[in-house]
Order: C-alpha cells, then sequence, then structure tokens
C-alpha cells in the first residue's frame, strides 16, 4: 500500500530533470513530487506543501548532494519570494534547462517522436532587464514586494535585482508612498512600468493610464501601463527578428499577413512594412486602440484592425479577405485552445508562427496544428526573464502540400 504524505511529511528524493513550470521531478514512495528551486541530480529532503492522488509538490528541506548546475547567487534577493527561481542556477544552464523544458512538452504533449534542435537566444542582461513589473502591497503592514512561493503572503521587497533602476526607483516611490499613508486601503496590486519616454506607477485595476513609448528594432510603439508590452526589449526585438524571417520566408505565398492576439503592435508594424495588407486581430479594447495609432503614426494604411476574440473570428466567415500568406498567432499563456486552433485551420494559412510564453500550451497548440495538417519546420526558444523558469518560444509551422 502507497503510505498517504501529509503536510508535514517530509521526504528523500532525487531530481531527475526539471519540467516545464521550472519545477524538479522526482518520484518517492511510489509517487512524482515536483519540488521547486531544484537542478537536476540533486539529492535532497523535501518539505511537502500539497498532495493529490499520486503527485506531490514539495519544497526543498535540506540537500545531500548539490547539482553542479547550482551556484550562489552574486546580487542579493529574497529567498522566500518566489519570483526568483532559477537564480540558484549557473546562466548558462538556465539556458539549457529552459531548453530542456520546452524538448520535455513537445515530447509529452505534442507527442513528437523527433523533437526539432532548438536554439535559445540568450538575454543580454542576467539582471536589471525587467522594464515593468507588478507589486503586491500590503497598506496596513507596510508591505512592498512579491508574494512568497506557494503562497499569498507578500515578501517585502526593498530591490528587486531583476528591474531596472528606474523600475527600481518606482519601487522605493511606491514604498515611500505606502509609507506616507498616500496608497488607498484597498489597494491591492501596482504595476511599475519604465519606457524610453515616460514611467507609469499606478493600481493595476487603472483604466485611464497615461501614454508611454518604446522604440523596438526601428519602430515606436505607443501604450498604457494596462497594455501588455513586453518586459525585456532587447530580447523583444530578437523575437521580432525571428518572426520576420519566418514571414521572409511566407512572403514568397499569394496572400496576406494576419496577425492574432495583436496586442498594440509588437508583430504587425514589421509584418506591414513587408506585407502589401495586414490584418490584425485583438480583443482587449485599450490595447486595440493603441494598435490602430501605432500603424497609422508608422504611417501604414494598408491594414485591418479588428476588435473581437480570436476564436470568434477565426471561426467566421473569413474567405472574402482572400489567402492567407503568413498567420502570426501570440495567446496569452493559456494559449489559443482548440476552438481557436480548429478555426485557423478553417483559414489555413501557408505559414505560420506560433510565439507562446508557456510550453505546455504551445506544445497542446502545436499538436492541434499538425493534426490538421501542418507540420513542424523549426522551434526557436528566446530568454525573455533570465533568473526564473519562463521561456519564451516561436515555432514556424507549413502547410504539407505547398
Amino acid at each position: 500500500m502507497t503510505q498517504r504524505t501529509t503536510p508535514e511529511t517530509t521526504l528523500d528524493v532525487t531530481i531527475d530533470r526539471i519540467v516545464g513550470d521550472g519545477k524538479g521531478i522526482g518520484f518517492a514512495n511510489g509517487k512524482t513530487v515536483f519540488v521547486s528551486r531544484t537542478a537536476p541530480g540533486e539529492h535532497l529532503r523535501v518539505r511537502v506543501i500539497r498532495e493529490s492522488k499520486n503527485v506531490v509538490h514539495a519544497v526543498p528541506d535540506k540537500i545531500y548532494t548539490a547539482s553542479p548546475m547550482r551556484i550562489t547567487p552574486e546580487v542579493e534577493y529574497e529567498e522566500r519570494a518566489g519570483v526568483y527561481d532559477f537564480i540558484h542556477i549557473g546562466y548558462k544552464d538556465q539556458l539549457k534547462l529552459k531548453v530542456g523544458m520546452v524538448e520535455d512538452a513537445l515530447r509529452r504533449i505534442a507527442k513528437l517522436e523527433t523533437v526539432p534542435e532548438i536554439d535559445i537566444v540568450p538575454s543580454p542582461d542576467q539582471f536589471g532587464y525587467r522594464s515593468r513589473a507588478e507589486f503586491q502591497v500590503s497598506v496596513e503592514n507596510g508591505l512592498v514586494g512579491y508574494y512568497a512561493e506557494n503562497s499569498k503572503t507578500i515578501i517585502d521587497i526593498k530591490r528587486c535585482p531583476l528591474c531596472t533602476d528606474t523600475v527600481n526607483m518606482l519601487l522605493q516611490t511606491l514604498r515611500d508612498d505606502v509609507e506616507a499613508g498616500l496608497v488607498p486601503a484597498a489597494a491591492r496590486e501596482y504595476r511599475a512600468v519604465a519606457t524610453e519616454f515616460g514611467t507609469a506607477l499606478e493600481p493595476t485595476t487603472t483604466n485611464r493610464s497615461g501614454m508611454l513609448q518604446q522604440k523596438v528594432g526601428e519602430f515606436e510603439y505607443r501604450f498604457t501601463a494596462e497594455s501588455f508590452f513586453q518586459a525585456n526589449i532587447p530580447v523583444a526585438a530578437e523575437l521580432v527578428k525571428g518572426v520576420m524571417q519566418i514571414a521572409t520566408q511566407a512572403r514568397a505565398e499569394n496572400g496576406y499577413a494576419l496577425d492574432l492576439y495583436a496586442g498594440v503592435g509588437l508583430f504587425s508594424l514589421p509584418l506591414a512594412k513587408l506585407f502589401k495588407r495586414i490584418i490584425a486581430v485583438e480583443s482587449h479594447k485599450p490595447a486595440l486602440g493603441w494598435l490602430k495609432d501605432n500603424l497609422k503614426h508608422n504611417g501604414f494604411t494598408r491594414s485591418k484592425e479588428i476588435g473581437v476574440p480570436v476564436e470568434h473570428w477565426v471561426n467566421g466567415d473569413v474567405s472574402r479577405y482572400g489567402k492567407v500568406a503568413l498567420m502570426v498567432f501570440d495567446p496569452p499563456r493559456t494559449g489559443a485552445g482548440d476552438r481557436a486552433i480548429q478555426g485557423m485551420l478553417k483559414i489555413a494559412p501557408a505559414h505560420i508562427a506560433a510565439v507562446s510564453c508557456d510550453p505546455a500550451t504551445f506544445a497542446r497548440d502545436i499538436r492541434g496544428l499538425l493534426d490538421g495538417g501542418y507540420e513542424l519546420v523549426s522551434v526557436k526558444a528566446y530568454d525573455m526573464f533570465p533568473q526564473t523558469h519562463h521561456v519564451e518560444m516561436i515555432a514556424h509551422l507549413k502547410r504539407k502540400e505547398l
């Protein structure tokens, strides 16, 4: 009989590998054990925090044998905060692990028998790269920082080593405002954004933000803090280059470019320069407004912006727009999902650039496209968030009959 653990239980486990959510996986007492803040090959005692069926989630309690990947970080950081979950691993090994996470998801979830070789683009800055962050606030307790791992407890942060100097200045401003009694008692979360032209420090409930402006590559983007924009600008520029490499190949086909989950136009602008016509779909109204503004501001008039949910639009009658040479989709972390994927298959673009920030949903969406008549040409990874388990990916898929 398998012994049932309790929240006070400790287990001895050896970490086999790191999986898609950044946790190490091992096995003990007939159970699969997921452990945060570990590295492959480590033998350790872990403390169970929750359990369901034959799966246990745990945190390190004592390391018996450390992995060669484990390092002592040279920067000061708050270990209890959940955001720094790869900071104990050397940077080159972080990159290897992230590639391995993508490969693991493609094998297990996309069911690929052969996984293509995956290159990863490193971040020029391993620290001080985040141009935006969200901070948790407790006015009652005078706390400003991040949630603790596996908890809603706020860990007080005086400085975040991942954020730019300007974002850290905004963090200090927020701390000063809390101390001075200037932050409403109901406030629970603030966002801090620093761009080339403008900063923002506001509750995440705000929906009337001031305009910000950021250059990525050759284009200038205008937006507000409430609209999503990538936090690591140099890597965002590399991400755009990756999509445009696929776009250059797709341009040989007749048709237009389709940008789904377009946001404020990170990909729409360079696509509009390359293609005679583009259609961009974005359901978030503030982002849609800036998408239209950015295309107009950069002189692109041969575009159509549509403000409906992607899964609705792709399943409607879009045949009147003609053939799609390239479809780009960059959904939220939850992925596109089956309904959106089925609609994409009806549109039947010649080439697809699938962009994602989650290996599991990325692999699931890829599987749907493969089942619908596409072949996987390549996969590339981008290290948008060093010192964390997060990784960005682009897959190039091509319709088989081409």
